[in-house]
């Protein structure tokens, strides 16, 4: 599961990331209010974890926006303010759910593992497909114009990730954020040797093109 945290509070977003991606989740984490709702225009995340009390942008602005456009993940609303108005508002913003803080980790976990059980009921392809290049994410079967190609378990989460930014710009560094778990194997040179890789494999014309200096995209 791919869980965005909107959280401003360093410490505590470094905690919980890390505690999240400890028990298997992908975790992408932002500070502010106009970064999650940049982050959502690139990706298709399953659960937005959002803290209420943002800079730049609060997160009832953000969870509006993200329910007036219908985007897929669940939200999770966390507030220092716990009050029974305040809870009925987040739900009535387009929050599934709200947690107020202080709060213990464990039911934190448990209330996104809850959201996660219903992400059923949302409509999700688990193929991704683009320039001819087609990921089966849940099968884990790649083709490039219908030829079968054998990969690495890194070159397919690479690959996914990748396609998943439908054309968008995706970083070294969110790569090894994804992706790579074990620190003594995190650089960017272990990066760019597998997308090398990738790369020669995925084959002729060239579709996975680097940006100088920002990252790699497909298209």
């Amino acid at each position: 599961m791919w869980i965005l945290l909107v959280e401003d509070e360093v410490d505590l977003a470094e905690t919980l990331t890390a505690g999240l991606r400890g028990e298997g989740f992908i975790v992408d984490a932002v500070g502010d209010g106009a970064a999650a709702l940049a982050f959502a225009g690139d990706h298709d995340v399953d659960v937005v974890v959002l803290d209420r009390d943002l800079p730049v942008l609060d997160g009832d602005a953000v969870c509006r926006a993200l329910s007036t456009t219908e985007y897929p993940a669940r939200i999770l609303m966390l507030t220092a303010a716990g009050s029974l108005a305040d809870r009925v508002r987040g739900l009535d913003l387009g929050a599934d759910d709200y947690l107020p803080k202080p709060f213990a980790y464990l039911e934190l976990l448990a209330r996104i593992r809850a959201l996660g059980r219903r992400l059923g009921t949302i409509p999700r392809s688990p193929i991704l497909d683009r320039h001819g290049v087609r990921l089966d994410t849940d099968r884990r079967i790649a083709e490039r114009d219908g030829r079968p190609i054998r990969l690495t378990p890194k070159e397919m989460d690479v690959l996914q990730v990748l396609l998943e930014a439908d054309g968008g710009i995706v970083a070294p560094a969110e790569l090894l954020d994804r992706i790579w778990e074990d620190p003594f194997d995190r650089s960017r040179a272990v990066v760019k040797a597998v997308v090398f890789a990738l790369r020669r494999k995925l084959g002729e014309p060239p579709v996975i093109g680097t940006e100088p200096g920002h990252g790699y995209r497909i298209g």
